[in-house]
């Protein structure tokens, strides 16, 4: 036996021997305990959410120099022992000393309340990336928080308003921004040089099967459900929930819009040129409509979904399937911009009336913009150590931005009302973008064997949008879907005065 493979096995026993320590923690808040990094102090952070995007957290800080994760937080102890693993063999490919074993909590503020705990890195279920931004922000720590950094666009403000008042650097998971070819492509169709921007348009082709039911039993004895549950309203445990399905659940998740599809909303509204010398934010107004077809099962958002926004001289639809679908202009998950000139799909220009495309940087010569470090984990370390926000490539406030255009389609699509389909046709009025759209879903769904006849759709309510006060004007319904109510003590506070 190695000294190394001792070393990891070791490692691996200490972490798991702490395993489930402070279940049972239950304090109301935190209290600020960030020190001050030298630039070759090492960073330790903790990881809370360690399935699924968790893992990949664990890994992409575990191989950065002068990172250590340092602790796991997760409320269901049974994904501790992978993690541990998984962070030994990371050290170990990486060439970096196993050092000490990560502290292992169920509750996150068991962590935060570790002075020694530098920043938060936060992958959990979407109705808790809110509340442990604020409480880490709050405890001192920085934070990277995975899209959508809300559950409801009231939080993501107030995210806003903890990392501002307490100096934090706060990195929203939108990694678009840093490790694609898309800051070339915003930039160049920012120069006006391809005329006007017409329809910016977001795909999120994602083949999503029915979750089929579940039935209420008692959850797994590791399972901190109430934990899990934290800020959501108190419920029976079902599997359908955790540990992925909960992404298709109101009290937890958001729809493919505001999972796989923010990271494509946040390309279509950074594509937006700017106006009055502000980047793009608000919509003036938005109205989604679509359904859950092709089968019934526990789940409750669309899984077919269209939303159209208002910006201008620009509009924002984005398109959401769920059954299976050929590609749009070569394209399932990802981004068109369609311009006077033509089309731009990631980094090629298609001009009009051509079918082949042109290296965009023969077109337009510009450069994106991408603040330091290799890759989005690597940009979220240098501005910790730089302490300027304006090093981040995806500062909080523009994921408050991306994550809350998720929102406000799907309050749209929430207050909307079951129609026939054959209503379908004067969805979106005279707007020939939005129809078009339309009648290609149509055509989806009778590729899919979706009978249109007898079936009904969710008419979304069109809202209007100040950006200002960041509320709809004159719908006290959809206003009240800007926020939630909250379970004590997992509260999300109005303001952060």
């Amino acid at each position: 036996m190695t000294r190394a493979r001792w070393n990891r096995r070791e490692f691996l026993g200490r972490s798991l021997a702490a395993a489930g320590v402070g279940a049972g923690f239950a304090i109301g808040g935190t209290k600020s305990s960030g020190r001050i990094l030298g630039a070759n102090d090492t960073i330790r952070i903790a990881v809370a959410g360690l399935n699924g995007r968790g893992g990949s957290h664990v890994g992409g800080f575990g191989r950065l120099p002068g990172v250590e994760v340092a602790c796991l937080v997760d409320p269901d102890s049974r994904t501790f022992a992978g993690r541990i693993k998984q962070i030994a063999d990371v050290y170990e490919k990486a060439g970096k000393p196993a050092g000490r074993p990560p502290a292992t909590e169920k509750d996150i503020r068991k962590a935060l309340d570790d002075k020694s705990i530098d920043a938060v890195s936060v992958a959990t279920p979407n109705h808790w990336h809110a509340l442990i931004t604020i409480w880490a922000c709050q405890a001192g720590k920085d934070v990277y928080v995975e899209k959508p950094c809300s559950h409801v666009v009231h939080e993501g403000r107030v995210a806003v308003e903890a990392a501002r008042k307490y100096n934090r650097i706060v990195q929203h998971g939108t990694q678009s921004r840093t490790e694609s070819r898309w800051p070339e492509a915003v930039a160049a169709v920012h120069s006006g040089q391809l005329g006007k921007l017409l329809v910016s348009r977001a795909l999120c082709y994602k083949r999503r099967n029915s979750i089929g039911e579940k039935p209420v039993t008692s959850p797994p004895h590791e399972l901190d459900f109430d934990l899990w549950l934290g800020p959501a309203p108190k419920q029976a445990y079902h599997a359908n929930l955790v540990h992925y399905n909960w992404h298709w659940f109101w009290d937890f998740g958001n729809g493919d819009i505001g999972n796989q599809g923010v990271h494509q909303m946040d390309i279509a509204r950074w594509l937006i040129p700017a106006s009055a010398n502000a980047a793009a934010t608000f919509p003036r107004s938005v109205i989604s409509i679509g359904g859950r077809f092709g089968y019934k099962d526990q789940g409750q958002t669309a899984n077919t979904q269209i939303a159209v926004m208002d910006y201008g001289d620009t509009q924002l639809i984005f398109e959401v399937r769920g059954l299976p679908t050929p590609k749009y202009h070569g394209v399932d998950v990802g981004n068109i911009a369609h311009c006077e000139a033509g089309m731009v799909i990631q980094d090629r220009f298609y001009p009009k009336g051509k079918k082949d495309p042109v290296p965009l940087a023969q077109v337009v010569k510009v450069e994106g913009r991408r603040g330091p470090g290799k890759g989005h984990f690597a940009n979220f370390i240098a501005a910790v150590r730089s302490r300027k926000v304006e090093d981040l490539n995806a500062d909080i406030l523009e994921g408050h931005y991306s994550a809350a255009l998720c929102h406000l389609p799907n309050i749209s699509y929430r207050l909307g009302e079951e129609v026939p389909y054959s209503r379908a046709s004067s969805a979106f009025g005279d707007d020939k973008e939005a129809a078009e759209t339309l009648e290609r879903m149509r055509e989806h769904l009778k590729e899919d064997n979706v009978p249109l006849d007898g079936l009904t759709y969710r008419l979304g309510r069109k809202l209007a949008f100040d950006a200002a006060s960041e509320s709809f004007v004159g719908d006290s319904q959809a206003n009240e879907l800007l926020t939630r109510p909250y379970r004590a003590p997992f509260v999300v506070p109005e303001h952060i005065g």
